[in-house]
This record gives C-alpha cells, structure tokens and sequence, in this order.
C-alpha cells in the first residue's frame, strides 16, 4: 500500500510539473539546436554514465575493445557518429536483446560482464513520472522519465499535430491504462499543445483485476483537470467490441468535425472495420499509429473507411524513435529522431526464425534519456536509408528514415507485448508437459486476421485431438507469468484471438520447425 501510494504521489508530483513547466519554444528551433550540438550531448553523457563508472556494462565493454574516452572522441570528430558506433561494435561495444534483458549473461572476449535490471539507468535522470511496459505479475519493466524528457517529447508531438494538420479535429485517445502510461502521457501531450481530448476509450480488465489501476488512473486525470488539461475520463468498451468507438466518430463527422484518434494499429483497424459493418461514415478520419507492423491488409481496412493511418516507432526503454509522414509511401517506414537517438544495422541471424535479419542497434544520445544504452539491439530489424521527401520532419533536419520495420524477437498485437522466447517456453515446455509430445509438436504462428493480427496455435495432430480450451487455456495459463503475460491473456481470452489447429508445424526450407512464426510475415490460416 505505502508503495502504491509513494507510485501515484511520484506521478501526481510529475504531472503538476509538466504541466506548469515553461513552453520549450518553436519546435524546429529546439530540434535544430538538438541536431546541432548531437555529437557533443551523445559524448558528455558517456563520458559522466560509462567512462566514469566501472561497474557500468559498457565501461568495461570499451576497456576489452581498448578504446578510451579520447579515442571515442576523437573518432567521433574524425569519422562521425555512425561511423564510430559501426566500429565499436565491431570491437565488442553492444548489446544484443537477450543481454539487455537479462536472459543471456554479457561475455565479451572470454570475461563475463556483470550486469543486472538498473545497470543501464540514466544515473543522471531522477524522474517522477513512470510507465511499465505490462501489467504482468512477472518482472516490469518500469521506466522513470524527467519532466525534461517530458516536455522533449512534447516537442515532437507539437511536429506531430502540424504535419497532420490536427488542429480544430474531435481527437480520441484508444489506449490503456495504467501502469502503461501511454494513453494518460499521450492525452497530457495533446492537452499541453492546446487541444483537447474528447474521449479516452480503452480495453480494461475487470473491476477485480485492475480496479486500483482504474482508480489511479481516474485520480491523474482529476489532478490533469484542476491544472487546466482537457483530459477525458477512461471510458471502457465492451469485450472485443470498438463500435462505440466508431459511432462516436461518425456523430461528431456528422457535426461537420473530423476526427482524429490516437492508439495501437489493431485498435484502429478495429474501429475503421465496426465503421464498415454498421455503415457508419468516418471520412477523413486519421488514425496515430504505432505498437505493432501496419500490413498492407491493415492498411486497406482503413482506407476502405475513408481515413488515413500514419505509425510513430516508439520503444519502451528507448522512448520514442521517429514517426510517419504525409509523404511517407512505405507502410513501416519512420523520420528518425536523430537528436535523441543513432541507430545503426547488423546482419544477424534471428533467434526464433530461420532467417537473417538487418538488426537496428540503438544508441540513446540525449542526457535526460531514461537509459544510456550504445548499440542496443531491441529485437526489431529494418532498413536504414536517407528519407526521400520534403515534410515537417525533413524541414527542421530529420533527414533518415527507417522502413519495413518489423520484430524478430517479439510478439506484438492489440497493443500488448511478448518477447518471444518467453512464449518459446510456454511451447516447449508448458504444453508438452500437458498434453505430451516434444518442442517440435507445437508452434505459434502470427497471421492476418480480417481486422487484426490474430495468433494460430499449431498443434501435431499425431497427439490426439485434447478440447480446443483446454489447449489455448493452458498456453494463456503459461504466459502470464511473462512480462506482459497477463495483459495478453487477458485481451486473448477476451478476443478469442487465439485459434488452436490440428496440423502439423511449418518447417523451414532445412526441414526445421521454429516454435515461433513472427517477423512481420503473415501465413494463409489454411496452409497446410
């Protein structure tokens, strides 16, 4: 109790504080600034986080690759940025996903590296205002951020509404609640920018399940309001149904007011297809998009309403990483942030997919960052190439883009996500012990549903034909205790999301069955 109350005490203090904070000025002016001096903050903040510390990862990481603060520096200034993050890693300077997330042990030239949950936290960063990356009943991952980090990010948003023109539209938020800070932060954004926030509709769990969390949630929104924020209440919408979502937007189109909504892609390909059922008109809606890959199959539910779908790129433990634009032709394609962060590519085989992968390595550059990582790997690949066009973003110096972004070591849908060898366990080892056979008799399999990205459970029909249930029940049973588990159980047990088949797993061109079938691809259902 004492620490739920110092939690929501921390998140009031910080709110009051973002919101009376000073405006940061014009938007381009700032990033610009940011742009200018990138090199020096990404130096400067090494140098007090890693060069200082020796029990920090990395430090030890640049002794084994005899590279000092000045030789860092001084390749910084001679070759670039880039350039010097590319060599280092090449030296032993990284991080992959299973390292950063503690399931792997660092070992760098034969020595094993000591790391643990905080050893990446920004020791500079002392911030009020915190998000968890589920609400699992396993391991958070909870991240602090300064009211600085706060209100750079308020900047980008202020980019965000110019690029798509957002004043005057009715803007609805479609995102959780807390601990996922997303929907509340992202209303305070829009509030902050002079807007207001009509609605909040989101999928909560039961009264029983996440009551304290609605309660908490309902406090922040109260204190936001006496600060003068137009934030809307949560609304919460019926089990696997966003039609209300739909007809709201249709009634204030009717009043002459295009809407504007903010929230995971499935939630929004959900509202664009209820639209369509019930012959509802939401033209010239635009639906603010990110946590999972916009498909082309995504994409055509939207535009058959009508609206446009713009993604943003956003890491939990990075912050946001760059966004859409109106010009932008590639479905997963983003302006980088280049202020904020450098991201780099690997080739890399993936490790639950027998493929390889151009790997995105972040580095996180500014000095109020949540953590200080250096070529990072989050589990994402993608394509790192000069953007083409001549928007918001490109005017004030994002120049970079990255497209046909996708995730190789996660499980992302409706908002909610799994890192992928968690789930691998639920496979090779929960359901197995249940119903018999071995690893290869079992294999997840990410698909293109009508309306959403819906998940297929394959099981060898060699085992027998257990009841359905029983079988999805026991593979939602295994997850929850993952990061991010219970949240998922609960939307696909709400969703039926989860379809269990009789067939035998896909195999690989080597003959080999990958309990995971994720990567951005999408199979036929009915492939045998």
């Amino acid at each position: 109790m004492l620490r739920e109350a110092k939690y929501y005490g921390r998140m009031v203090l910080g709110t009051y504080r973002f919101l009376r904070a000073p405006c940061q000025g014009d938007a381009g002016e700032v990033i610009r600034g940011q742009l200018a001096r990138r090199e020096e903050c990404f130096l400067e903040t090494v140098r007090r986080v890693i060069f200082a510390d020796p029990a920090n990862p990395y430090h030890r990481m640049f002794q084994l690759a005899g590279c000092g603060f000045e030789d860092l520096a001084e390749s910084v200034r001679r070759q670039g940025l880039e350039s010097t993050l590319a060599s280092v890693e090449r030296q032993g300077v990284y991080l992959t996903h299973e390292e950063f997330k503690g399931r792997q042990p660092i070992i760098r030239s034969g020595q094993h590296l000591p790391a643990g949950p905080d050893s990446f936290l920004n020791p500079l960063v002392s911030g009020l205002m915190i998000s968890s990356s589920s609400g699992s009943s396993g391991p958070k991952v909870r991240t602090r951020y300064s009211t600085q980090d706060r209100l750079h990010r308020q900047v980008y948003w202020d980019l965000i509404r110019k690029e798509l023109a957002l004043e005057g539209r009715a803007y609805i938020e479609a995102k959780a609640i807390l601990p996922n800070g997303s929907g509340f932060f992202s209303c305070l954004h829009q509030a902050r920018a002079g807007g207001k926030v009509e609605r909040w509709y989101t999928v909560g769990g039961t009264l029983a399940e996440a009551g304290h969390y609605r309660a908490g949630t309902n406090l922040l929104v109260f204190i936001a309001r006496r600060l003068g924020a137009e934030v809307a209440y949560p609304s919460y919408l019926p089990p696997n149904d966003f039609s209300p979502v739909a007809r709201w937007i249709a009634a204030r189109r009717a009043e002459g007011v295009a809407g504007a909504m903010s929230s995971p892609v499935s939630p929004a390909v959900r509202v664009a297809a209820a639209a369509a059922e019930q012959g509802l008109d939401i033209r010239g809606t635009i639906f603010i998009s990110g946590g999972e890959a916009l498909t082309e199959a995504k994409r055509r539910v939207i535009a058959a309403a009508g609206a446009e779908i713009y993604p943003g790129y956003w890491i939990h433990e990075i912050g946001p990483v760059g966004f859409s634009c109106r010009q932008m032709e590639c479905l997963n394609g983003v302006h980088l942030y280049q202020d904020s962060v450098a991201v780099i590519s690997h080739r890399r085989r993936a490790p639950v997919a027998d493929v390889e992968v151009d790997a995105l390595l972040f580095t996180t550059l500014l000095e109020w960052a949540p953590r200080v990582l250096i070529n990072a790997d989050m589990g994402d690949s993608g394509v790192i190439e000069p953007a083409p066009c001549r928007c918001t973003f490109a005017e004030v110096g994002f120049t970079t883009r990255i497209r046909d972004i996708a995730s190789f070591a996660k499980l992302t849908g409706l908002g909610v996500t799994l890192v992928g060898t968690d789930v691998v366990q639920a496979l090779e080892v929960a359901l197995p012990a249940r119903f018999g056979g071995t690893p290869g008799d079992y294999q997840l399999v990410e698909y293109e549903g009508p309306n959403q990205t819906q998940l297929m459970l394959r099981m060898n029909p060699r085992l027998g034909r257990p009841p359905a249930e029983s079988v999805r029940a026991c593979f939602l049973e295994a997850i929850r205790p993952c990061p991010g588990g219970v949240g998922a159980a609960r939307l696909f047990r709400h969703a039926e999301a989860v379809e269990v088949v009789y067939q035998e797993p896909f195999a690989t061109s080597t003959g080999k069955v990958h309990p995971l079938h994720l990567l951005g691809t999408r199979h036929n259902r009915h492939a045998a």
